[in-house]
């Protein structure tokens, strides 16, 4: 078995093997264990995590509407123009102009038949800009299975959509075994250390998700850190007990 079959083989055993479970969701500033968040669900799905206080925020999005994209002073810097559907996740992508790089990579590690064939995925996709920016790119090209592994990393088996995870921050399975973090609490949607651009694309086998950087694990963590508790309120030190002194009777002689 050559190399660019070995790679086929392991990116489609990563996406099968048990990482078909999204249901990462943590409410803002409240910590899970991974053993919880696995355990929420055990395959693909379309649904919504299994986490009650998610499910609450996405309650209040009307059913079939994608909210609005955050805005972001990225996508100016970087020129980006929002892209629409057009077919499948690669299709959608290669129309738009704006992921040359993503899918060359994808191409190199045989990733491309997954994103064509694969249903209900999320694809966290960088754009050209994003990897000018990353560094040193035909040295990643060169090196197969660290490239595919970072890949992966983009990639969610089941649909996410931004209603799932607005309001809440959380750690969700990845295609490479890892998790990314995604962050709803601010009015910027982020995935891991980068900030989506454009958010819910629905190509006809999942959602694109446009980002500003090349996603790194391990970037941020998966848990907020506990909102502090409030400070005692300070009661007012008890006044001083007043001395009372007792007049003593001055005798003398008259």
């Amino acid at each position: 078995m050559n190399a660019n079959r070995l790679l086929t083989a392991a990116a489609a055993a990563a996406l099968a093997a048990g990482i078909a479970g999204a249901a990462w969701g943590q409410p803002a500033a409240t910590a899970k264990t991974e053993g919880q968040a696995q355990a929420a669900t055990g395959k693909a799905t379309t649904d919504a995590p299994a986490n009650t206080a998610v499910q609450g925020q996405a309650a209040a999005v009307r059913e079939g509407a994608a909210p609005a994209p955050a805005a972001s002073a990225s996508a100016a810097v970087a020129g980006y123009a929002k892209i629409a559907p057009s077919g499948d996740i690669v299709q959608t992508l290669q129309a738009s102009g704006q992921f040359k790089t993503f899918i060359k990579g994808l191409d190199a590690t045989n990733l491309t038949p997954v994103l064509k064939q694969q249903p209900h995925l999320t694809v966290f996709a960088p754009t050209d800009a994003a990897f000018a920016a990353y560094g040193d790119v035909d040295k990643l090209m060169a090196d197969l299975p660290t490239l595919q592994k970072l890949l992966l990393h983009h990639i969610i088996n089941a649909e996410v959509d931004s209603a799932k995870f607005k309001g809440a921050h959380g750690g969700v399975p990845s295609g490479a075994g890892d998790k990314i973090v995604l962050d709803g609490t601010s009015d910027t949607l982020k995935a891991d250390q980068a900030s989506i651009l454009q958010a819910d694309v629905h190509a006809t086998n999942g959602y694109i998700n446009a980002v500003d950087q090349v996603l790194k694990a391990g970037s941020v963590p998966e848990q907020l850190p506990e909102a502090a508790a409030p400070a005692a309120e300070e009661q007012p030190a008890p006044a001083p007990a007043k001395k009372t002194t007792k007049g003593t009777k001055r005798g003398g002689n008259s």
